[in-house]
C-alpha cells in the first residue's frame, strides 16, 4: 500500500473532528497566547534597542553642534480669528462664485441644471452663507471631479451634501444633486 502525503492530513483532519471542542480549546488557546507574548517581548526588546542606539547617538554628537529652533511662539486667538475671517469670500461676490460654478461644470462635461439659491446669516460667527443646490447630470467621475475643481477653486466654500441617483444599473449617466454653503463676509471688519 503507497502512503501519500494525503493519508497523514486525512488522519489529522479526522483526528480533530472527532476531538472534543473544548480540548482543542484548551490546546490553541496557551499556543496564541504564547505567540502574542513572543511577539511583545520582541517588540519591546527592538524599542529598548532603538532607545539605546539613539541616546549613543545623541552622546556622540560634539557639543559645538547647533542647538534646534526656539519654536514659534503660539498664534494668539484675535490672529486666529482675523486670519478666519480674511479666508471668507465677499459677500456681493457670491453671483460671481456662482458662475464660477457653472464654468467648471461644463468643463467637467456636466449638464447643469438652474440651481436653488438661499442666502442666510450666522448670528454667532457673523458670517454671511449662500447655500447652493445644484442638479448636474454626468459620469460619476466627472462629477466628483466638478465638486472637488469646485473646492479648490472657491476655498470658502464647504461641500455639505452630494446625493446621487441613476435610472438602471447600466446606465453612464448619473443624475446627482449637491449642495454647495458658501461663507462670506460683508467687507466690513468683524469682531
Amino acid at each position: 500500500m503507497k502512503t501519500t502525503f494525503a493519508s497523514p492530513m486525512l488522519r489529522l483532519r479526522i483526528m480533530l473532528l472527532r476531538a472534543n471542542p473544548i480540548m482543542a480549546a484548551a490546546i490553541v488557546v496557551p499556543l496564541v497566547m504564547a505567540a502574542a507574548l513572543a511577539w511583545t517581548l520582541h517588540t519591546v526588546w527592538a524599542l529598548e534597542r532603538a532607545q539605546e542606539a539613539y541616546a549613543a547617538q545623541a552622546k556622540q554628537k560634539p557639543q559645538g553642534a547647533a542647538t534646534p529652533a526656539a519654536a514659534p511662539e503660539p498664534v494668539q486667538a484675535p490672529d486666529n480669528l482675523a486670519a478666519f475671517y480674511g479666508a471668507l469670500g465677499e459677500r456681493h461676490g457670491a453671483e460671481q462664485q456662482v458662475r464660477i460654478l457653472f464654468d467648471l461644470a461644463s468643463k467637467s462635461g456636466l449638464v447643469l441644471r438652474q440651481g436653488e439659491y438661499k442666502a442666510g446669516f450666522d448670528r454667532n460667527a457673523h458670517v454671511y452663507t449662500y447655500q447652493v443646490n445644484l442638479p448636474v447630470k454626468g459620469t460619476y467621475q466627472a462629477i466628483w471631479q466638478f465638486a472637488m475643481a469646485a473646492l479648490r477653486a472657491i476655498p470658502f466654500a464647504s461641500l455639505d451634501e452630494i446625493t446621487f441617483h441613476r435610472d438602471a444599473i447600466g446606465d453612464a449617466t448619473v443624475e446627482a444633486r449637491l449642495r454647495l454653503t458658501l461663507y462670506l463676509r460683508d467687507g466690513t471688519p468683524q469682531p
